[in-house]
């Protein structure tokens, strides 16, 4: 899963950032109106996470262009406008859901689940191979029924692997993934990430092999 931030305070972004990729979510980050309507063509993104108090206008502007041209992505208004009055703008505008800052990280992730489980991507199967089985709605890694803790990156390194399953994904193709606006994913920070999901999965009995494809890329495949 993949969420938009549009907000142009620095420190509720790193807050909200911490938040959303300790629960195993990318996430990019933009503050203003001009850079999102680039980023979302150039990204595909599960949810937005929209600020309405922007440096180049109201986020209420943004919201209408998104609902012209996709329809179906979830956002979430995440400001300091709460009353009623506002709440009904931003709702008929085209908000999926309204949280008045301040507000509990915990409501925060439990109004970010909601939406995540009825966008459309949450509508594809669990993924599985092996033992193995990946909710990419709750962002959970489970084998035989225990959850598997990982940390966020390899988490993400985990769902792209499942979504490929029993094919080569090229090193090129993960970098791109698990990029981040800002921080872009190296070829030895992959490298990493694949050593420290191995050495995770080792004390489970997976039925699955994470293998390298020396100078192409990984693939992770049901154990014969």
């Amino acid at each position: 899963m993949r969420l938009l931030l549009v907000e142009d305070s620095p420190r509720l972004a790193e807050l909200l950032g911490e938040t959303v990729r300790d629960a195993g979510w990318r996430l990019d980050v933009v503050t203003t109106i001009a850079d999102a309507t680039v980023t979302l063509t150039l990204r595909e993104h599960d949810l937005i996470l929209l600020d309405l108090g922007l440096p180049d206008g109201n986020g209420l502007e943004l919201l209408r262009q998104i609902r012209k041209t996709y329809k179906d992505l979830p956002v979430l208004v995440i400001t300091a406008r709460g009353s009623i009055e506002e709440r009904i703008e931003g709702l008929d505008a085209g908000a999926d859901d309204y949280l008045v800052k301040p507000f509990h990280h915990r409501e925060f992730l439990a109004r970010c689940r909601a939406m995540l489980r009825r966008s459309p991507t949450s509508l594809q199967p669990v993924l599985e191979c092996g033992h193995l089985r990946y909710d990419p709605a709750m962002a959970e890694l489970s084998c035989s029924g225990t959850i598997v803790a990982l940390p966020p990156r390899e988490r993400a390194l985990a769902e792209l692997l499942m979504r490929d399953a029993g094919r080569v994904v090229q090193k090129r193709k993960l970098e791109l993934a698990l990029s981040e606006f800002g921080e872009e994913m190296t070829a030895n920070a992959l490298e990493l990430a694949v050593s420290r999901l191995r050495k995770k999965l080792l004390p489970f009995e997976t039925g699955a092999d994470l293998v390298t494809v020396r100078g192409v890329g990984y693939m992770l495949q049901a154990a014969p």
